[in-house]
């Protein structure tokens, strides 16, 4: 294991030095701070985060990152977490990562130095590989989207099939031309979504148009940019696909008198209230970030055990009013869907073995 004197020696420098640049001491020169950032990276240097805490008496400590926790999906997982943290005498973390990629690896980097036992992160950005001296020292549990260009832990839900089911659903209503609005292309839930879409209209003998594929309507601006453009599509749509539950919620204002269907991925605080009342896919972020803390305690109480797992689990389809027939879309009050609740994906859980 490397120490701080095997860093000093290296970078040729006192152990205090060292100490003090890992804490980013605004005090050290910066030649001195080059030559020792160089060394830490070198050596793979990470802090005995366990040791400390049974060195000072304090309990672990959990983190969590998530995108946003205003966005209700990852506020409720977040909470989640906290529930089982607080079952196992861990303190809680947590911090919002925002929805610029580049920002990821910092905003983690900040986070880990924290002390921390174990990790909960829903990753933004295309690649996980920063977080590899990491997760050899302590359990990183990754939620929402596996990670990439690193083997951990990750629980997921079925966004493929959520994607098949929200867009076969809409078929089975009446509707040809399904538009799918996501957040970005890059995100590998977005991705499969698009792809489990792509895949109900092929299985239905429906030509996919690009032209009723669009991202980016992350605000009330962008999202009547991208509904002006879907309905200049010739034709235009008769019904949409949301990507993500924050889609949906800028989506809402800007379809207001349209006559579209809607079916959003991931339900939302009043989704149900809205007039009409929005069908989704629902994704059950209260288990993701159950299973996921659970995980990282698992693997704090027996770190011997290396491999790892990937968990998807499954979705369902949760009907309301907004997803009328064409026949129905001139009705002031939309006709309600036939059923209640329908289940979606393949059996409870489904475990893939790490690339």
């Amino acid at each position: 294991m490397t120490t701080m004197r095997d860093v000093a020696a290296r970078a040729r420098v006192s152990a205090k030095t060292v100490s003090r640049v890992f804490n980013d001491d605004p005090h050290v020169l910066p030649e001195t701070r080059a030559r020792v950032t160089e060394a830490l990276r070198e050596l793979g240097y990470l802090p005995n985060s366990l040791a400390r805490t049974f060195r000072t008496g304090r309990p672990p400590v959990l983190g969590v990152a998530v995108p946003d926790l205003a966005d209700p999906f990852f506020a409720v997982l977040a909470t989640a977490v906290e529930q089982v943290a607080a079952r196992a005498d861990m303190a809680v973390v947590v911090s919002s990562l925002g929805y610029d990629p580049a920002r990821e690896a910092v905003a983690l980097e900040s986070l880990l130095r924290r002390s921390l036992s174990g990790l909960v992160v829903a990753p933004t950005s295309q690649d996980q590989g920063h977080l590899g001296t990491w997760a050899a020292r302590l359990p990183v549990v990754f939620v929402d989207r596996p990670p990439r260009g690193l083997t951990a832990d990750a629980f997921t839900g079925d966004d493929h099939e959520g994607g098949r089911l929200a867009t076969a659903h809409l078929i089975a209503h009446g509707h040809r031309d399904i538009a799918f609005v996501g957040d970005s292309p890059a995100m590998t839930t977005t991705g499969e979504r698009l792809a489990g879409h792509r895949s109900a209209l092929a299985d239905a003998g429906l030509r996919p148009r690009d032209e009723l594929v669009a991202f980016g309507a992350g605000d009330r601006g962008s999202a009547e940019r991208v509904v002006g453009r879907l309905r200049s599509a010739v034709p235009p749509p008769t019904a949409l696909v949301s990507g993500d539950a924050r889609t949906t919620m800028t989506l809402v204002p800007a379809l207001a008198g349209s006559s579209w269907a809607v079916v959003g991925f991931g339900d939302f605080p009043m989704a149900h209230m809205l007039s009409p009342a929005v069908t989704v896919v629902d994704q059950d972020p209260a288990a993701l970030g159950r299973l996921a803390a659970e995980r990282v305690v698992e693997r704090l109480g027996a770190p011997e055990r290396r491999f790892r797992r990937h968990t998807v689990l499954p979705v369902r389809l949760v009907e309301r009013r907004s997803c009328w027939s064409p026949a129905d879309a001139s009705a002031l009050f939309p006709s309600s869907c036939p059923r209640a609740v329908v289940a979606a994906s393949p059996p409870p859980l489904a475990e893939e073995p790490p690339p």
